[in-house]
């Protein structure tokens, strides 16, 4: 995918005094198009240059970064989470209640890539997870996990007429996304093939 600029960003006082309306734009295309449930306490969005140039816009709100050299900084490293080509990236988000913090968070302590995996007809492909360090696990219940596409499989995803889901497999947790909207298979194949033609 092509790597955010300068130029795509909103002036700071403009997204400020629009947060709300952009708020509610990127929350419904998210929750249309990038979100996947996968049971009670699991939940993937796929993420792309639109949900990470608002992710962007809200961090330099939040920390008020207006300095042109500053932002050059923090774009080179937003832009290493772009999805590399024929690969897609996912936040991995866990839901634990606050009174059971200590005992949900050691149930996905064991969590590995192989546990998290697409389905795609009869075929399988497991994620890589890329927080998987000591320190990365640290942030507890916000993981970072990617799917890397063979040609075949991104065709599987494109083609509505093979069942496609994502199945999380692991001790005490097993479920089933149940089948992928034609909306997000669409969404995510486009973003494929915009970041093979790229390539």
């Amino acid at each position: 995918m092509q790597p955010l600029e300068l130029d795509d960003l909103l002036p700071l006082e403009e997204f400020a005094a629009r947060r709300r309306e952009l708020f509610l734009a990127h929350w419904r295309y998210v929750d249309r198009y990038r979100r996947v449930r996968i049971g009670p306490k699991v939940t993937l969005i796929f993420e792309n240059r639109q949900t990470l140039l608002f992710r962007f816009q809200e961090m330099l709100r939040v920390a008020r970064l207006c300095d042109p050299a500053h932002i050059r900084k923090e774009l080179t490293r937003i832009n290493m989470l772009m999805p590399r080509a024929g690969t897609l990236q996912a936040a991995l988000l866990l839901h634990v209640e606050e009174r059971h913090w200590k005992r949900e968070l050691a149930q996905w302590s064991g969590l590995h890539g192989e546990h998290l995996s697409l389905i795609l007809g009869s075929r399988e492909r497991c994620a890589d997870l890329l927080t998987a360090r000591p320190e990365d696990r640290a942030l507890g219940t916000a993981h970072w996990v990617q799917f890397a596409l063979s040609e075949d499989e991104r065709e599987m995803l494109a083609d509505l007429s093979l069942p496609a889901g994502i199945r999380l497999r692991l001790p005490g947790y097993e479920y089933d996304s149940g089948s992928l909207s034609e909306e997000v298979r669409q969404s995510l194949s486009g973003d494929l093939m915009r970041s093979v033609r790229a390539a």
